[in-house]
């Protein structure tokens, strides 16, 4: 056969191939050579893929404030407070039944020290108060024993009120959460349960917490422990007769003499 005769047949050939196989045809031409440019560049595309990956995880993180180290109580998102998210802290100091904590943020390894700001930078701490509880005079000398400074505290965020902080105040204990410093405080005696400040008396989250509080506080009662431990008969008597008429009268008396 000719040679003119089998190139117009070849050309007819391609004329009468459905338009759908020539698609792929050209679609499959453009995957190749995407394929062999990314081959022949392989290096560059990893790095492009890494930038984007880490650029990704710092504006995540950003944006979720996850690796921000909080300078004030002002500077906390109000929906922290709302969804009581659990903070990490070091302890500088405490007085009373308050707490002066330093925020210690989630640590992302390369990312953390690029962010942070400058090392010579004045530590600011938060003031914390314990959530629903009132200690005694005994239950504040234990505090300040039982949370020293330096230590590493979780603060599981209750409400905010001005430049404070009230919470359920727990010792670190890896990612875990163990009983809180305010039921240990009322599980002793040391305390009694108080109005939560900063929480309205009507909402769900207040009688959840005050149930959780009263339950730490009747474990004590009835045991007897601390505040609520029974006084011996010895004392009773030596009570009873102080607030007997008799024993006033003759306190009287001897006062005039």
């Amino acid at each position: 056969m000719p040679e003119s005769s089998r190139e117009s047949q070849t050309e007819d050939g391609r004329r009468r191939m459905p338009q759908t196989q020539r698609q792929n045809t050209a679609s499959y031409n453009i995957v190749s050579t995407i394929s062999q440019l990314a081959d022949d560049n392989l290096t560059l595309v990893r790095s492009i893929s890494g930038g984007l990956a880490v650029t990704g995880v710092i504006l995540i993180a950003r944006s979720l404030k996850l690796i921000t180290k909080f300078q004030s109580v002002s500077e906390i998102p109000t929906r922290f407070v709302e969804n009581n998210i659990s903070l990490r802290g070091k302890v500088h100091s405490v007085k009373e039944q308050s707490l002066q904590v330093e925020h210690v943020p989630i640590y992302l390894p390369l990312l953390s020290p690029l962010l942070a700001k400058q090392k010579g930078a004045p530590t600011s701490t938060l003031l914390v108060n314990l959530a629903g509880v009132d200690l005694t005079a005994d239950g504040k000398i234990w505090l300040q024993r039982s949370i020293v400074p330096t230590q590493t505290v979780w603060l599981k965020l209750i409400s905010r009120q001005d430049d404070t902080l009230h919470c359920l105040v727990a010792h670190s204990k890896g990612s875990s959460w163990g009983r809180s410093v305010n039921e240990e405080a009322l599980c002793l005696g040391l305390a009694r349960t108080a109005p939560i400040t900063g929480l309205s008396a009507d909402t769900r989250l207040y009688w959840r917490l005050h149930k959780r509080l009263h339950r730490a506080e009747v474990k004590a009662e009835k045991k007897r422990l601390g505040l609520w431990k029974e006084a011996s008969q010895w004392e009773r008597a030596v009570e009873a007769v102080r607030d007997s008429a008799l024993f006033r009268l003759i306190r009287r008396i001897f006062g005039r003499i």
